[in-house]
Protein backbone atom coordinates (compact mmCIF):
# COMPACT_ATOMS: atom_id res chain seq x y z
CA UNK A 1 0.00 0.00 0.00
CA UNK A 2 2.48 2.15 0.64
CA UNK A 3 4.45 2.44 -2.25
CA UNK A 4 0.89 3.01 -4.25
CA UNK A 5 0.25 6.04 -2.64
CA UNK A 6 3.50 7.24 -3.04
CA UNK A 7 3.12 6.42 -6.62
CA UNK A 8 -0.07 7.97 -6.55
CA UNK A 9 1.38 11.30 -5.49
CA UNK A 10 4.40 10.96 -7.64
CA UNK A 11 2.55 9.73 -10.65
CA UNK A 12 -0.65 12.07 -10.39
CA UNK A 13 0.51 14.95 -8.40
CA UNK A 14 -2.24 16.89 -7.03
CA UNK A 15 -4.57 15.33 -8.23
CA UNK A 16 -3.76 12.44 -6.88
CA UNK A 17 -3.43 13.32 -3.24
CA UNK A 18 -7.19 14.73 -4.03
CA UNK A 19 -8.02 11.09 -5.05
CA UNK A 20 -6.52 9.25 -2.06
CA UNK A 21 -7.62 12.18 0.98
CA UNK A 22 -11.30 11.19 -1.08
CA UNK A 23 -10.96 7.26 -0.45
CA UNK A 24 -9.56 7.85 3.32
CA UNK A 25 -13.26 8.24 4.03
CA UNK A 26 -14.35 4.92 3.18
CA UNK A 27 -11.10 3.05 3.44
CA UNK A 28 -9.97 3.32 6.86
CA UNK A 29 -6.22 1.95 6.28
CA UNK A 30 -5.67 4.28 4.42
CA UNK A 31 -4.69 7.50 6.87
CA UNK A 32 -4.68 11.40 6.13
CA UNK A 33 -1.59 10.76 8.87
CA UNK A 34 0.34 8.64 6.08
CA UNK A 35 -0.44 10.43 2.89
CA UNK A 36 0.01 13.58 3.45
CA UNK A 37 2.95 14.27 5.06
CA UNK A 38 4.17 12.11 1.97
CA UNK A 39 3.03 14.92 -0.22
CA UNK A 40 4.82 17.52 1.99
CA UNK A 41 7.95 15.51 1.33
CA UNK A 42 7.49 15.39 -2.28
CA UNK A 43 7.34 19.78 -1.92
CA UNK A 44 10.44 19.28 0.01
CA UNK A 45 11.94 18.26 -3.17
CA UNK A 46 10.45 21.38 -5.45
CA UNK A 47 8.57 18.91 -7.31
CA UNK A 48 4.82 20.09 -5.59
CA UNK A 49 3.64 23.48 -4.06
CA UNK A 50 3.03 22.66 -0.35
CA UNK A 51 0.44 25.35 0.00
CA UNK A 52 -1.26 23.37 -2.98
CA UNK A 53 -0.37 20.17 -1.48
CA UNK A 54 -2.18 20.76 2.09
CA UNK A 55 -5.22 22.52 -0.15
CA UNK A 56 -5.95 19.65 -3.52
CA UNK A 57 -5.67 17.27 0.15
CA UNK A 58 -8.38 19.02 2.06
CA UNK A 59 -10.70 19.35 -1.05
CA UNK A 60 -10.45 15.58 -1.89
CA UNK A 61 -11.18 14.78 2.13
CA UNK A 62 -14.11 17.11 1.77
CA UNK A 63 -16.20 15.92 -0.94
CA UNK A 64 -15.56 12.51 0.87
CA UNK A 65 -17.57 14.19 3.67
CA UNK A 66 -19.84 15.46 1.26
CA UNK A 67 -21.36 11.78 0.67
CA UNK A 68 -21.60 10.93 4.38
CA UNK A 69 -23.30 14.05 4.98
CA UNK A 70 -26.00 13.42 2.29
CA UNK A 71 -26.24 9.91 3.32
CA UNK A 72 -27.21 11.49 7.28
CA UNK A 73 -29.38 13.66 5.32
CA UNK A 74 -31.15 10.97 3.05
CA UNK A 75 -31.65 7.86 5.30
CA UNK A 76 -32.11 9.71 9.13
CA UNK A 77 -30.93 8.49 12.53
CA UNK A 78 -33.01 5.24 12.09
CA UNK A 79 -31.68 4.15 8.93
CA UNK A 80 -28.40 5.30 9.32
CA UNK A 81 -27.90 3.24 12.88
CA UNK A 82 -29.74 0.41 11.18
CA UNK A 83 -26.98 0.24 8.22
CA UNK A 84 -24.41 0.84 10.69
CA UNK A 85 -25.26 -2.79 12.67
CA UNK A 86 -25.59 -4.35 9.37
CA UNK A 87 -21.95 -2.77 7.54
CA UNK A 88 -20.37 -0.68 10.12
CA UNK A 89 -17.62 -3.49 9.97
CA UNK A 90 -16.44 -2.71 7.17
CA UNK A 91 -15.35 0.75 8.31
CA UNK A 92 -14.39 -0.43 11.24
CA UNK A 93 -17.83 1.68 12.84
CA UNK A 94 -20.20 0.50 15.58
CA UNK A 95 -24.09 2.01 16.51
CA UNK A 96 -21.91 3.17 19.50
CA UNK A 97 -19.63 5.29 17.65
CA UNK A 98 -22.36 7.35 15.16
CA UNK A 99 -24.53 7.73 18.59
CA UNK A 100 -21.20 9.01 20.31
CA UNK A 101 -20.58 11.46 17.17
CA UNK A 102 -24.62 12.44 17.71
CA UNK A 103 -24.25 13.46 20.83
CA UNK A 104 -21.19 15.41 20.12
CA UNK A 105 -23.09 17.17 17.75
CA UNK A 106 -26.31 17.90 19.42
CA UNK A 107 -23.98 19.52 22.01
CA UNK A 108 -21.10 21.41 20.40
CA UNK A 109 -22.67 21.99 16.28
CA UNK A 110 -20.26 23.63 14.70
CA UNK A 111 -17.55 23.02 16.79
CA UNK A 112 -17.78 19.45 16.88
CA UNK A 113 -17.62 20.12 13.15
CA UNK A 114 -14.85 21.90 13.25
CA UNK A 115 -12.75 20.26 15.95
CA UNK A 116 -14.42 16.89 14.57
CA UNK A 117 -12.15 16.98 11.23
CA UNK A 118 -9.10 17.55 13.13
CA UNK A 119 -9.40 14.95 15.64
CA UNK A 120 -8.47 11.21 14.02
CA UNK A 121 -10.74 8.52 14.39
CA UNK A 122 -13.68 10.38 14.14
CA UNK A 123 -12.77 13.35 11.10
CA UNK A 124 -15.04 11.74 8.34
CA UNK A 125 -17.84 9.94 11.02
CA UNK A 126 -18.95 13.88 12.15
CA UNK A 127 -20.61 14.48 8.46
CA UNK A 128 -23.31 12.19 8.93
CA UNK A 129 -25.25 13.47 12.16
CA UNK A 130 -24.48 16.86 10.88
CA UNK A 131 -26.88 15.32 7.75
CA UNK A 132 -29.32 13.53 10.05
CA UNK A 133 -29.44 17.14 11.86
CA UNK A 134 -29.69 18.64 8.16
CA UNK A 135 -26.97 21.37 9.28
CA UNK A 136 -27.26 23.90 6.29
CA UNK A 137 -24.63 22.55 3.33
CA UNK A 138 -22.87 25.61 3.27
CA UNK A 139 -22.24 25.89 7.14
CA UNK A 140 -21.17 22.43 7.21
CA UNK A 141 -18.63 23.57 4.47
CA UNK A 142 -17.21 26.31 5.96
CA UNK A 143 -16.49 24.59 9.55
CA UNK A 144 -15.64 21.17 8.17
CA UNK A 145 -13.24 22.44 4.93
CA UNK A 146 -11.45 24.61 7.77
CA UNK A 147 -10.68 22.38 10.01
CA UNK A 148 -9.77 19.82 7.68
CA UNK A 149 -7.17 22.51 5.93
CA UNK A 150 -5.77 23.20 9.34
CA UNK A 151 -5.11 19.08 9.46
CA UNK A 152 -3.66 18.77 5.89
CA UNK A 153 -1.81 21.71 6.68
CA UNK A 154 0.11 20.67 9.36
CA UNK A 155 0.60 17.54 8.25
CA UNK A 156 1.56 18.40 5.43
CA UNK A 157 3.94 20.57 7.16
CA UNK A 158 5.55 18.05 9.17
CA UNK A 159 6.86 15.80 5.65
CA UNK A 160 8.46 19.00 4.52
CA UNK A 161 10.43 19.63 7.57
CA UNK A 162 11.12 15.85 7.29
CA UNK A 163 12.27 16.50 3.36
CA UNK A 164 13.99 19.41 4.16
CA UNK A 165 16.11 17.71 6.48
CA UNK A 166 16.94 14.56 5.26
CA UNK A 167 20.18 13.99 5.53
CA UNK A 168 19.71 13.56 9.23
CA UNK A 169 16.22 11.92 9.52
CA UNK A 170 16.91 9.06 6.28
CA UNK A 171 17.64 6.28 8.97
CA UNK A 172 14.57 6.16 10.63
CA UNK A 173 11.89 8.38 8.45
CA UNK A 174 10.97 5.16 6.70
CA UNK A 175 10.68 2.90 9.32
CA UNK A 176 8.55 5.55 11.14
CA UNK A 177 6.08 5.50 7.79
CA UNK A 178 5.50 2.19 7.54
CA UNK A 179 4.78 1.86 11.55
CA UNK A 180 2.09 4.60 10.83
CA UNK A 181 0.77 1.90 7.89
CA UNK A 182 1.11 -1.18 10.20
CA UNK A 183 -0.93 0.34 12.94
CA UNK A 184 -3.80 2.03 11.03
CA UNK A 185 -4.10 -1.46 9.07
CA UNK A 186 -4.07 -3.50 12.76
CA UNK A 187 -6.70 -1.02 14.19
CA UNK A 188 -8.95 -1.64 11.55
CA UNK A 189 -8.60 -5.72 11.57
CA UNK A 190 -9.09 -5.52 14.82
CA UNK A 191 -12.10 -3.63 14.84
CA UNK A 192 -13.29 -5.53 11.87
CA UNK A 193 -12.84 -8.89 13.41
CA UNK A 194 -14.57 -7.06 16.74
CA UNK A 195 -17.38 -6.27 15.30
CA UNK A 196 -17.98 -9.21 13.10
CA UNK A 197 -18.12 -11.25 16.21
CA UNK A 198 -20.40 -8.88 17.48
CA UNK A 199 -22.79 -8.70 14.81
CA UNK A 200 -23.00 -12.77 14.56
CA UNK A 201 -23.63 -12.48 18.24
CA UNK A 202 -26.24 -10.19 17.46
CA UNK A 203 -27.85 -12.82 14.65
CA UNK A 204 -27.88 -15.51 16.85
Amino acid sequence: MLDWVTGTITTLGYPGIALLMFLENFYPPLPSELIMPLGGFTASNGELNLFLVALTGAVGSVLGTLIWYYAGKLLGEERTLLLTDRYGKWLAVSRKDVERALYWFNRYNKLAVFLGRIIPGVRWIISIPAGISKMPLTTFLIFSATGTFLWTLGLTYAGFLLGQNWEATEDYATPITIAVLVVFVIWYLFRFIRLHRQSRRKSR
